[in-house]
């Protein structure tokens, strides 16, 4: 923990303790009979797929999930074994490594099907794939009212097991749940077409964390989590579990404090003028390393109170008001995203300072940061 702050001016510290008590209050959230899928695309989210992927196969994670082979591949380099599923399309070129890694492949496409089960043929057993049917979203899947007649075709399949059938919820972090319930009865049809073709998956899923919450009737026999396993709820109106809390902080520390004169300005383009005589602080982070690029919005937590943004963040600095926090000094910690005291700054805030949501905030923090896992 010291090194990385003596190293960096700025970390983002993840609770895997607190990852950990999540995942129980996942778990005793769901039905027995109904597995947990861990979503860990995009570096987890930026919070490090290795680091929770052992934490979440210790808990018995029924599948982890990415997005792209590399990060696969780093899952498997890193010692798990726990089946992995990619979700999207693969390139011809990656099959062959995803059958020799033992990974499961999303097809949403009768080609797909068809290019996997030829590359399947190949290689020792069956090609485990989790077919994608397109419920309603539009991205990838084949659509809903084609599995009637596509079904035997794709049983005939026979280097292929299917081993899961999937779609994914437009909608259903929000007080109105109509769509996501057409798309639940157009996903419940498609796989009653399924089995009356011959194919039998073993996992059926469409909930993500919105629907784990507040769609129990779509729960099948498998949900996945992604953003409700760090702690952050998918929107304000989804339901609320026992024991969830924020697993990253982010923070960097003091740069430097400088005593401003009434007309003095600060930052690039003399975003603000100084109306009185203050006390500000520099912290040696900035939209360089993931904070929006914002100008005289904002705060950050010192001591446990808010100091307020001035001026333009830059790519390395961001200048704060301290003058109402006296005790102040050069090499103090700055809670960018966390609690110092009473005070905290969500995730949610910092996507509202970028117009954007949650997600984007999250995986905006930057690999100049370094992660530090707290056991």
């Amino acid at each position: 923990m010291q090194q990385a702050q003596i190293s960096s001016p700025g970390w983002i510290e993840i609770d895997l303790k607190q990852y950990a008590a999540n995942l129980d209050s996942i778990w005793t959230t769901k039905p027995s009979h109904v597995g947990v899928a861990i979503v860990l695309k995009d570096n987890a989210y930026g919070h490090g797929a290795v680091e929770l992927g052992r934490v979440a196969e210790k808990k018995g994670a029924a599948l982890l999930v990415v997005a792209t082979l590399g990060e696969a591949l780093e899952l498997r380099e890193a010692g798990l074994r726990s089946k992995i599923l990619i979700l999207g399309e693969r390139h011809p070129a990656e099959v062959e490594s995803c059958w020799k890694n033992d990974l499961a492949i999303c097809a949403g496409s009768l080609n797909s099907l068809q290019m996997l089960n030829r590359s399947a043929g190949a290689a020792p057993g069956r090609g485990r794939v989790h077919l994608k049917i397109d419920s309603g979203m539009s991205r990838y899947g084949l659509r809903w009212s084609d599995i009637s007649r596509l079904a035997p075709e794709i049983a005939s399949l026979k280097n292929l097991e299917i081993e899961g059938v999937l779609s994914h919820f437009a909608m259903s972090d929000e007080v109105d749940k109509s769509f996501a319930q057409l798309q639940l009865q157009r996903f419940t049809e498609a796989v009653e077409h399924l089995r009356a073709g011959g194919v039998n998956p073993r996992f059926v899923h469409i909930c993500n964390s919105g629907g784990l919450l507040d769609l129990p009737q779509a729960h099948f026999n498998l949900v996945r989590a992604g953003i409700l396993g760090f702690g952050i709820y998918p929107s304000k109106v989804c339901r609320r579990i026992d024991g969830l809390a924020p697993i990253m902080s982010v923070k960097a520390r003091i740069a430097a404090t400088k005593e401003l004169e009434a007309g003095d300005h600060v930052g690039y383009g003399m975003r603000f003028t100084a109306p009185q005589r203050m006390k500000i602080a520099t912290l040696g982070i900035g939209y360089g390393w993931g904070f929006p690029r914002v100008r005289n919005q904002g705060a950050v937590l010192i001591h446990g109170k808010r100091a307020p943004i001035i001026g333009g963040v830059s790519m390395d600095a961001i200048s704060v008001d301290i003058t109402r926090i006296p005790e102040a000094q050069p090499w103090d910690d700055a809670v960018l995203v966390g609690r110092s005291g009473n005070e905290e700054i969500t995730i949610h805030e910092i996507a509202e300072l970028k117009n954007s949501v949650s997600y984007d905030a999250m995986t905006a923090w930057r690999a100049r940061l370094p992660r530090v896992y707290l056991r």
